[in-house]
């Protein structure tokens, strides 16, 4: 998640637990900082934009790499708190929840965290949740804004903080929740079509977990599908090759074998007018304004495949449209996304229309 949501996460989460010897506002503080620290992983010197990208969220965002650093970062609290000196325990306990509830909130997301590090190498990414949601946010944001201006524990703001907190962690349960019923709906949907999907990625649009979208992997294309969570009807659906047959080409270079590992095979490769081979990640943005893309080789002009040093792509976050089209989605009005208009297909009828892979798509 932003870093606005983590530091009032941990701030949240540290009144609650230090309120009562602390104080609202100075354990509000303390817990905004510890909240935040996960995230000081990007100040780590990375060899390339492909290390950057996949070792994000790595180890400092490890729930048992946090219980390990848990006492040291716990026995600093204490120094800097005399009211911790003979609650140990506590401090310590305030340390790790306040790491862990951020390592925990970014698994939600779908960008896909390490919690289990170096016992499970895997990321764990439950897709639930957009990076950036202030309906989530909003709650933590307003007890965290009230314990700055409030300096003794007391029963309203007591109840205020477990209001709060039951609001945010109640909204992650809904997206769950949310989630499960736009993946039911995708999967009847898919299956009346003739669709038969290798792997299904079921992800909310931007800031909110009303309106998803759903990424269908069908051979050498894929499937975008937006639905809301309620209501009918046929929803917008755009076919796109995926050009996996490229993948065969890439074997070998580095860098597609660590983006295609990380991306848990939601990804497209394409190859543009000059030569270049470019990764997308699927699950990040919207066709075409993807927030990952990476150059990672090149195709000469007799046919051969050769690494390049990665370069990741600049793009535009969102499309002409976007901002409309969103916005009425939300209101119960979906709209075909004119940012994609081209691509359109109708689920309906034995078989949805394919796409045919663009002529040379294969090495050589």
């Amino acid at each position: 998640m932003d870093s606005v949501t983590q530091a009032v996460l941990g701030a949240g989460v540290g009144v609650a637990v230090m309120g009562r010897r602390l104080g609202p506002r100075r354990a509000a503080v303390a817990g905004a900082v510890l909240g935040t620290l996960p995230d000081l992983d990007v100040f780590i010197p990375s060899p390339g934009p492909v290390e950057s990208f996949v070792g994000h969220r790595g180890p400092s965002h490890s729930i048992v790499v946090q219980a390990l650093a848990t006492p040291l970062i716990g026995e600093a609290l204490i120094r800097i708190f005399r009211e911790l000196r003979d609650a140990r325990l506590l401090a310590y306990l305030a340390v790790y929840l306040c790491l862990a509830t951020h390592a925990l909130l970014d698994a939600m997301t779908v960008y896909g965290t390490r919690l289990f590090w170096p016992i499970l190498e895997g990321p764990v990414a439950m897709g639930s949740v957009f990076i950036i949601d202030p309906l989530y946010t909003l709650p933590l944001l307003a007890v965290f804004i009230w314990a700055l201006f409030q300096g003794r524990w007391t029963r309203r703001f007591r109840t205020a903080l477990t209001v709060c907190l039951g609001l945010s962690t109640a909204y992650l349960g809904w997206s769950v929740v949310a989630q499960a019923l736009v993946a039911q709906r995708a999967e009847a949907m898919l299956a009346d079509a003739g669709v038969r999907h290798v792997r299904m990625l079921v992800t909310p649009t931007p800031f909110n977990t009303l309106f998803w979208k759903v990424v269908a992997l069908d051979g050498d294309r894929y499937l975008n599908l937006y639905l809301p969570v309620f209501g009918g009807g046929q929803p917008s659906a755009y076919a796109y090759p995926s050009g996996v047959r490229l993948a065969a080409c890439l074997s070998g270079v580095p860098a597609f074998e660590r983006l295609a590992a990380f991306g848990r095979g939601f990804y497209r490769l394409e190859r543009m007018p000059d030569g270049r081979i470019v990764y997308a990640d699927l699950r990040m943005g919207l066709t075409p304004n993807y927030s990952f893309r990476f150059a990672i080789a090149r195709q000469a002009e007799g046919g051969a495949i050769r690494p390049v040093p990665p370069q990741r792509l600049a793009r535009a976050r969102r499309a002409p449209g976007d901002l409309d089209w969103l916005l009425a989605a939300l209101q119960g009005d979906v709209r075909p996304r004119p940012a994609e208009a081209e691509a359109a297909i109708a689920l309906a009828g034995p078989r949805a229309a394919a796409v045919a892979p663009p002529p040379g798509s294969a090495c050589g």
